[in-house]
């Protein structure tokens, strides 16, 4: 895979209760356990709900269309999208993103989705840590970690941030956030 086509897979791969609680969950399909499930179920879910949509809206095949409406709906007006790439740090607003990579999304195809989770909620904010698999055009595939920060407003969890970087060599994914 060319440089150039590395960074633009790594640009594209892009929750309370009152105490501090971390567990591991994973998709439907991908082994793993829960560490700990004390946090509030509802909470849980809509985490899980929110995170899962964001992989959704910005996943399709060439040709398709994404609901960019939709995803402006997921995040906080002033939400950032942040990737680690060779060159630095490459990102921006909601709209960045949307004007940057929609295109490619479109055009080329992308469907990213969700390896194995980390979460950590604390009151209104809440951090999951998310590795994934994508694949994009004909044979492009990238796998990495999404960290998406999430912030509670009015009752609905919104993601505030993603930062994102994708798999190296000298970063391979943790053997805990792979799938068998």
């Amino acid at each position: 895979m060319t440089a150039k086509l590395l960074i633009t897979a790594a640009a594209l791969a892009l929750a309370g209760c009152s105490t501090n609680n971390t567990y591991n969950t994973y998709p439907e399909g991908a082994s793993g356990r829960v560490l700990t499930s004390v946090a509030d179920p509802a909470d849980i879910a809509a985490i899980d709900q929110a995170v899962t949509n964001v992989y959704a809206v910005i996943s399709g095949p060439a040709g398709q269309q994404r609901d960019f409406g939709a995803m402006r709906a997921m995040f906080t007006p002033d939400a950032r999208l942040t990737a680690v790439t060779p060159r630095g740090l490459q990102g921006g607003t909601v709209e960045d993103y949307i004007k940057n990579s929609g295109p490619f999304l479109v055009e080329s195809g992308f469907t990213e989705s969700e390896l194995a989770r980390r979460m950590e909620v604390y009151g209104d904010i809440a951090h999951v840590w998310s590795s994934y698999s994508g694949t994009f055009g004909e044979d492009g595939s990238v796998r990495g970690i999404n960290s998406f920060q999430l912030v509670r407003i009015e009752g609905r969890w919104l993601v505030q941030s993603i930062f994102w970087q994708a798999e190296g060599p000298d970063n391979p994914l943790p053997a805990d956030m792979q799938t068998d």
